[in-house]
């Protein structure tokens, strides 16, 4: 499941973005005492207890001005408050309530989302009875908390999860392959839904931006069970409109990344690959989740003596990082080898599932050590002693070494390939964890 977006809000410098950075962990939100400093939303991925979720920081809410910047702000906020699933609205304990958290208020009943009430700068248990006067906003109990001095933060968060929805029961006993089909706007990805689910389940046209949100959808391949995530196009940051949904839905679509078991990054063959294309590849690879790179609207495309392979090699050396992806070449308007998408789906993601067995790693370890000895800095040589495989999606290897300050990234990248050539690991990113031994091997 995507994680929850929890939206904060509330009128200017009643401490929203004091307790942003407080759960972001760093100084992400600009912090002053001005009303309107946080002009755009700010987000950050976080975690209370077993929850993780989104944490979305807006500009104060000035319901009455006319200011430009602050009327941005406010659609801004409103912008969250559409999107977001859970919402925190902010209060000052020490001003009180206010006409213009009142109109709050009212703009939140509207929005018919749960909404935790936060009464901030509560900062002794003296004030607590400031609090009862926030009851008359008809928003359920306040919670007197201090962003500042981080009380009663655990209170308010506790609040906030018990309106996530249940899902660990559900992910359990899920045995379905999500697909997260990603990339720039309008490189074919709902076309390419579509032509895989075999009928309009999700709105295609011409006009960049279509889908707004991480679309999910349920469908059976013979006996092989699957969900398929239709997203957002993915823009540069700079390219993104303030006022716009969109900024939210690439966080969505991020978040479609990070929970899928394959991620589909499509580029369109008449534009080639992009910027834009490396930073989402990048994003995948980061993530460690098997991938695909298809080349979209192949059957516009002109051709020539060896054009696949030009354009392959083209992809590769753009995507270094990203080798062991295979390259479909499809058009999803004709159906032009659709037909092998999922086909490559359930290999990569079996390949990324696979265990191998410590003793035959070590084998194929000790091989390469003999073909190409460890490097040596300063008269002191690299050592491995053994490797064991810790987790699978993606295979992550733990070596033991005597001291992996020797570990150069060359050998590191020369391991990785003879891996690679002893048991395939295609589509999928494989990972190294380094352990000196005699330290603790368990953590």
């Amino acid at each position: 499941m995507a994680r929850p977006l929890v939206a904060v809000v509330g009128r200017p410098n009643v401490g929203k973005s004091t307790f942003f950075n407080k759960m972001s962990g760093k100084r992400i939100a600009i912090v002053e005492d001005t009303p309107g400093v946080t002009r755009d939303r700010v987000y950050a991925d976080c975690e209370w207890l077993t929850h993780k979720f989104t944490l979305i920081d807006t500009g104060g809410i000035d319901p009455h001005s006319d200011d430009p910047l602050l009327k941005q702000m406010r659609r801004q906020a409103e912008i969250a408050i559409d999107t977001a699933d859970v919402i925190v609205f902010f209060t000052d304990g020490k001003q009180g309530v206010t006409a213009d958290d009142e109109t709050v208020a009212d703009l939140l009943r509207r929005s018919g989302k749960p909404v935790v009430l936060a009464v901030n700068k509560i900062d002794s248990p003296k004030q607590l009875a400031d609090v009862y006067d926030f009851y008359s906003l008809g928003m359920g109990d306040p919670i007197g908390v201090s962003s500042l001095n981080l009380l009663n933060l655990g209170d308010l968060l506790d609040q906030i999860v018990s309106y996530f929805p249940e899902e660990e029961a559900e992910e359990e006993e899920d045995k379905a392959i999500s697909i997260a089909v990603v990339g720039k706007p309008n490189v074919g990805k709902s076309s390419l839904v579509n032509r895989i689910l075999g009928e309009e389940r999700v709105m295609v046209s011409d006009i960049a931006g279509t889908t707004r949100d991480a679309v999910d959808t349920r469908f059976k391949d013979g006996d092989d069970e699957y969900v398929i995530i239709d997203t957002a196009g993915i823009r540069r940051k700079r390219a993104i409109e303030y006022q716009s949904l969109e900024r939210f839905s690439v966080v969505r679509s991020f978040a479609a990344i990070d929970r899928c078991d394959v991620a589909l990054l499509l580029i369109d063959a008449k534009e080639g690959i992009s910027e834009q294309d490396t930073k989402i590849a990048g994003y995948i690879d980061e993530a460690g989740k098997p991938a695909i790179i298809i080349i979209n609207k192949w059957d516009a495309l002109e051709k020539e003596t060896n054009t696949l392979d030009k354009f392959t090699k083209d992809v590769r050396e753009k995507l270094k990082f990203m080798e062991y992806a295979p390259i479909l070449s499809i058009s999803a308007l004709t159906g032009q080898r659709v037909n092998r998408v999922l086909e490559m789906v359930k290999s990569v993601y079996a390949q990324a599932s696979r265990r191998i067995t410590t003793g035959l790693l070590n084998d194929i370890l000790q091989d390469a050590q003999q073909a190409m000895q460890p490097p040596a800095t300063n008269g002191r040589r690299l050592k491995i002693y053994y490797a064991t495989q810790s987790v699978t999606n993606p295979p992550t290897f733990v070596l033991f070494v005597n001291d992996e300050t020797l570990m150069h990234f060359s050998y590191k990248r020369f391991l990785e390939n003879r891996f690679r050539q002893a048991f395939g690991f295609e589509g999928t990113p494989i990972r190294f964890v380094l352990r000196e031994r005699g330290k603790d091997e368990e953590n």
